[in-house]
C-alpha cells in the first residue's frame, strides 16, 4: 500500500494495484475565498503538477462536497468518465458537473477486489456547526494481502469514531488533524490532542495525520502535533506527518 499526500485531504492511495484519488482540490494557491478571514485558500500551492496528480487514477472518492474537498479545479480537470464514489445524496450534485460514473456508498461495496466501507463522522462538536456543515463520511479499505486502512475524514474524535477504530482495528488510520475552527466553540476536525488520543486508542496502528497547513482556518501545525507526540511518547514510526507531495509506503 502506498499513500502520497498531495495537499490537505487530497491523496493518492495505491491499494491492491489500484490508485484511488481522495477529495480532489486542484485550484492554485489563493483561488478560494477565506474561511476565517485570515487568507484566501488554499494557503499553499500544489506540490506536483495536476497532470501528474491525475495520472493513472482508477477511482476518485469524495468524502463530502465542501470546496476544500471537491473544488472547481477538480470539477474542470478530472476526466468526466472517472469512476467516482461519494456519500448518499452527493451523487446528484457531482453528476450535475458532467461526471457520468458516480455511485453513492450506502454502507459498503466491492470494487476491483477492494472492500470499501463508508463510516460516519461529526464535523464539529456543537449542533449549530453540525447542522451548518452537514453530513460527512470516512471510508475503510480492505483488500487481500494489504493493510486495512481507515480514512476518518472531516470529523472530530467522538464515541462513534472510537468505536469504529476499536471494532475494526485498522492497521493504518488517516486523520484530518488541522484543528480547523470557525468560532470559539472548538475544532471542526481533529486537533493535536485528538490526533494523539487516536494514537493511544490504537497502539497497534500507524497513524497518518493529513489536512494540515493548507487552509486559513487551521489552528494546528505539523510541528504542534509532533511536539505533543514527543511529550506523550508517540514515536515517528507510529505517527507519520507527511509533507505535501511526500510518499509513504506500508
Amino acid at each position: 500500500m502506498q499513500l502520497q499526500l498531495i495537499r490537505n485531504a487530497t491523496m493518492r492511495l495505491t491499494i491492491a494495484g489500484k490508485t484511488i484519488l481522495t477529495d480532489p482540490v486542484l485550484l492554485p494557491k489563493h483561488a478560494i475565498e477565506s474561511f476565517a478571514g485570515n487568507e484566501k485558500n488554499p494557503i499553499v500551492e500544489l506540490p506536483v503538477p495536476i497532470k501528474k496528480i491525475l495520472t493513472d487514477i482508477d477511482l476518485t472518492i469524495i468524502s463530502h462536497l465542501h470546496q476544500d474537498h471537491f473544488d472547481a479545479g477538480a470539477k474542470k480537470d478530472l476526466p468526466k468518465d472517472t469512476p467516482m464514489l461519494c456519500q448518499p445524496h452527493d451523487d446528484t450534485s457531482i453528476m450535475e458537473n458532467g461526471f457520468s460514473d458516480v455511485k453513492p456508498v450506502e454502507s459498503s461495496l466491492r470494487w476491483e477486489g477492494i472492500e470499501i466501507i463508508r463510516t460516519c463522522g461529526q464535523h464539529a462538536a456543537t449542533k449549530k456547526w453540525q447542522d451548518i456543515l452537514g453530513k460527512v463520511s470516512g471510508f475503510i479499505f480492505k483488500a487481500t494481502n494489504e493493510p486495512t486502512i481507515y480514512w476518518a475524514g472531516d470529523t472530530i474524535l467522538y464515541d462513534d469514531i472510537e468505536a469504529i477504530i476499536t471494532q475494526n482495528k485498522p492497521d493504518i488510520i488517516i486523520t484530518h488533524s488541522c484543528g480547523a475552527k470557525l468560532d470559539d466553540s472548538g475544532p471542526i476536525v481533529m486537533d493535536a490532542a485528538q490526533t494523539i488520543a487516536v494514537c493511544k486508542l490504537a497502539p497497534w496502528a500507524k497513524i497518518v495525520a493529513v489536512h494540515l497547513e493548507a487552509l486559513d482556518h487551521g489552528t494546528t501545525t505539523r510541528k504542534d502535533i509532533r511536539k505533543l507526540a514527543i511529550k506523550e511518547g508517540i514515536s515517528k514510526s507510529r505517527l507519520c506527518i507527511p509533507d505535501d507531495g511526500q510518499i509513504l509506503n506500508f
